[in-house]
């Protein structure tokens, strides 16, 4: 997966996913139903920094390999959807295998 460039926007991509849904489902519940602000700031960070990651490599990673732009802009909004970055995942995992 780490070995091409792809694979590792596509870990990346996972990440971000993850990151957003530790944010939305665990730090959010624990800052207003537990009074646990800091859960937030620290998950929040970490996403934010994954997000930004994720921005760049996808723009990388699009003028590399070529990628129509509504399939790059579809990418970008999947990050705002919570699980959706997962299913683009398979797309993205696909197009990899079809490289090789």
């Amino acid at each position: 997966m780490l070995s091409s460039e792809i694979g590792r926007f596509r870990l990346i991509n996972i990440l971000e996913g993850l990151s957003f849904l530790l944010l939305l489902f665990i730090a959010m519940p624990l800052k207003y139903f537990a009074d646990m602000p800091m859960a937030v700031r620290y998950t929040g960070m970490a996403h934010g920094v994954l997000f930004v990651l994720f921005v760049m490599m996808l723009l990388q990673v699009a003028v590399t390999n070529k990628w129509k732009l509504f399939f790059t802009f579809s990418l970008l909004i999947a990050t705002l959807i919570p699980f959706a970055p997962f299913f683009c995942d398979k797309k993205i995992k696909a197009m990899e295998e079809a490289e090789h």
